[in-house]
């Protein structure tokens, strides 16, 4: 499994050796892998060594650590292609896994500056705050604070919110959605954030922001999310000019 006369660095070489076990299924996520102990006379090595690698994968969020108890294979990260537009519903079912969502908050306020700005409405219309837990397989994924524009949406209920928005903006309100710009900036989970994800305060988390418009132009949504950077990745195709 090692070969300690390889170029490459031994804690590499037991890096990829778990990832393969792990890609083989002999360890699956929520299983505790051996102590740094056992790894270390396994392959033979240092416990320093054995240590590096752990914490390597950790970093990757292969693995994640529980005090007390051991080190445990993570959840497979979901991979989001940063081109074209979907939404969370469709991202999941896509993946064949369950979405669901709890209702934090849906209220009708004032439109923030920021967000009639954005929406391109007067700052004295209303909007629909929406805020929500989106689930994958019933493991917390994102809180979304969505606005849109009471005008554009009028009558819009609890009941549809609880479902996806974009299946009835397109196929109940006839509306056409076109494109978003979004931004993505790495941050870290506050006291709130961390409870309504499950994570430990000051976790990694993405934040993302997405202005979203009709076909038209016509702006009709702002979204702000945080998501578990332990679960969700964001990929990019680029090419040179």
């Amino acid at each position: 499994m090692i070969d300690k006369q390889s170029p490459l660095p031994i804690y590499y070489q037991i890096e990829e050796d778990i990832k393969q076990r792990i890609a083989d299924d002999e360890y699956r996520p929520g299983d505790m892998i051996s102590s740094e102990r056992e790894l270390s006379e396994t392959y033979e090595v240092s416990r320093m060594t054995v240590r590096q690698a752990i914490t390597n994968m950790v970093n990757e969020g292969v693995l994640f650590r529980e005090k007390g108890r051991g080190t445990f294979v993570a959840d497979k990260k979901i991979e989001q292609p940063l081109q074209g537009m979907t939404s969370f519903t469709e991202d999941m079912k896509s993946r064949g896994m369950d979405a669901s969502s709890k209702l934090l908050i849906f209220e009708q306020i004032t439109a923030p500056f920021d967000i009639a700005r954005k929406l391109q409405i007067d700052e004295q219309a209303d909007v629909y705050k929406i805020q929500r837990i989106r689930y994958a397989d019933q493991k917390p994924m994102a809180v979304e604070t969505t606005f849109i524009p009471v005008a554009m949406l009028p009558g819009l209920s609890e009941r549809v919110v609880q479902g996806s928005l974009y299946d009835y903006i397109e196929k109940t309100k006839k509306l056409q959605i076109g494109k978003a710009s979004q931004m993505i900036e790495a941050t870290t989970a506050d006291q709130n954030q961390s409870s309504l994800l499950e994570v430990p305060p000051l976790s990694a988390i993405l934040y993302i922001e997405r202005n979203s418009f009709l076909t038209d132009g016509t702006p009709f949504e702002v979204v702000k999310s945080s998501y578990r950077a332990d679960r969700y990745k964001f990929i990019s195709d680029i090419y040179r000019a």
